[in-house]
């Protein structure tokens, strides 16, 4: 059985209005806070290949939002915003001091919108492949936007969750890795194992088509809200590092590449053949890029 200690992580669960499970990947007690926030449908176990990197000169934890990983509903709500004022009480209850906070996709969203309201709780703020609002004049993937389409259609999308789950679960991770990834090949055995596993663990919990389906649709409304978005990124005045990859299936490289120009004090990196999954598929690069950028920004202490 392959699951997250394979990886050097140690599982936890914190009481915030339900149980809430987090994994701590260690590093040293003195070194800055570092939090990681997955995306829709997504888990820890995104984090693996990065965290241990990143634990050589941080304290990682890496948090299952409501709804996604080990994280049960619980009846809770799963929206963007529910899931925002969760992370809240996550980094005051368990990371307990400004951290950075690295989010990828949905997550990125999340850990945008939570920097903007709350700032005294972010020290620097890693968007890893966000969800962004559409460049008008863009065409989006067609799988990607047949998707999408299917979760907002009421009736539709709960069928089509239950459809995608009579295939086995090495073939419901290789077809998310086929959408996240440039080169899905280039994703370790040990952590397709440990995805399996955590379908199967899914599997037992009731609610989860309902949970994702409210995310995925909370999803796309608030990246429609387009001067929204604009407006909380506007408020933001930690260091941001935004990062993608060239071939991201889900959220054209054309948005992050316009709101690096909006923001020529961001840190903006480009991966040429990389998908949505930069943290997947080239954990080494990313730790070594954000671990500088965090060095370059004086964010290489503890808060404390």
């Amino acid at each position: 059985m392959t699951t997250v200690a394979n990886f050097g992580g140690t599982s936890h669960h914190a009481d915030l209005g339900g149980p809430v499970h987090w994994v701590d990947f260690g590093g040293p007690a003195d070194g800055p806070r570092i939090v990681l926030v997955h995306g829709l449908g997504g888990s820890h176990l995104n984090w693996v290949l990065l965290a241990p990197l990143l634990a050589r000169r941080a304290r990682v934890m890496a948090v299952d939002l409501a709804g996604h990983g080990l994280t049960h509903p619980e009846g809770r709500e799963t929206t963007v915003q529910a899931n925002t004022e969760l992370l809240g009480r996550f980094l005051d209850e368990v990371a307990g001091e400004p951290v950075v906070l690295v989010g990828n996709s949905m997550g990125g969203m999340i850990s945008l919108f939570q920097t903007a309201a709350h700032p005294e709780r972010v020290r620097g703020l890693v968007l890893v492949d966000p969800a962004l609002p559409m460049v008008f004049g863009t065409r989006p993937d067609p799988t990607m936007l047949g998707t999408f389409f299917l979760y907002s259609v009421p009736g539709l999308g709960e069928r089509f969750l239950a459809r995608s789950r009579t295939a086995s679960a090495r073939r419901q991770v290789e077809r998310v890795l086929e959408l996240c990834c440039a080169d899905p090949s280039a994703i370790p055995e040990e952590l397709k194992q440990a995805s399996e596993h955590l379908i199967g663990e899914r599997a037992k919990v009731d609610g989860l088509d309902k949970a994702f389906l409210a995310a995925a649709r909370s999803t796309v409304f608030t990246t429609s809200k387009r001067a929204a978005y604009f407006a909380a990124m506007a408020k933001i005045r930690v260091p941001v590092f935004l990062m993608s990859g060239d071939r991201d299936r889900l959220v054209n490289v054309v948005a992050a590449r316009h709101v690096a120009r909006k923001h020529p004090h961001w840190r903006y990196d480009e991966y040429e053949g990389i998908g949505h999954v930069p943290q997947m598929e080239i954990p080494e690069v990313v730790s070594e890029r954000v671990l500088d950028w965090m060095e370059a920004n004086r964010l290489t202490t503890g808060a404390g």
